[in-house]
């Protein structure tokens, strides 16, 4: 029987151990009852208090970023350049602004539903390889934003007991603003799946 991630999974407060730990969960969407999702493969974890590259940081509060504040277990979807919504998963105690973006999925579920939110001519690899990719091939918009990832339509469930993955770990991906902590080990993936960010 599946499994969601209970809240204590989520108010970790080693956002990094979190990012770490998403590697090999299922993260899974709803809607207008079909289901979409699959293993996640790559993450990246943010710090509000420490990391120059995270949204909140130095413990910024602004509309966008007041989400990351809340306990962690609910979504943080942002809007960039104009056309993509990514998908994090806020972490730690209430007032912290932790957070994980997720990079990458396997696709498990609704892979036909995917490549018609994505496009049909995708090729696999690219079709949820990637934190934009991922979040319009899952139907994720800001509609999503502050939902709770234990009751309602996004959620994510434990690793499937027959797979596992080494996990490699980088620095993260354009974040060279962040100078020194650009350089931070934060980003995983699993090695060797096609569907990692390239």
């Amino acid at each position: 029987m599946s499994q969601k991630l209970p809240l204590s999974f989520y108010t970790n407060e080693n956002v990094v151990e979190v990012a770490r730990n998403l590697i090999g969960c299922r993260l899974y969407t709803q809607l207008g009852g079909v289901l979409t999702g699959g293993i996640i493969v790559e993450t990246e974890a943010y710090n509000g208090r420490t990391d120059k590259a995270c949204h909140a940081f130095p413990e910024k509060r602004t509309e966008r970023t007041s989400v990351m504040y809340e306990q962690g277990g609910v979504a943080y979807v942002y809007f960039v350049y104009g056309m993509h919504y990514l998908f994090n998963i806020v972490t730690h105690k209430k007032g912290f602004a932790d957070a994980v973006l997720i990079r990458a999925i396997e696709p498990l579920e609704g892979v036909e539903e995917m490549m018609l939110r994505r496009g049909k001519n995708v090729s696999s690899k690219l079709l949820t390889g990637g934190p934009a990719r991922l979040s319009e091939a899952l139907g994720i918009d800001k509609s999503m934003n502050g939902l709770s990832l234990l009751d309602s339509t996004v959620w994510v469930e434990e690793p499937l007991p027959q797979i596992s993955y080494k996990i490699g770990a980088s620095t993260r991906i354009g974040v060279d603003y962040a100078g020194e902590d650009a350089l931070l080990p934060w980003r995983f993936y699993a090695i060797g799946n096609k569907f990692v960010s390239k």
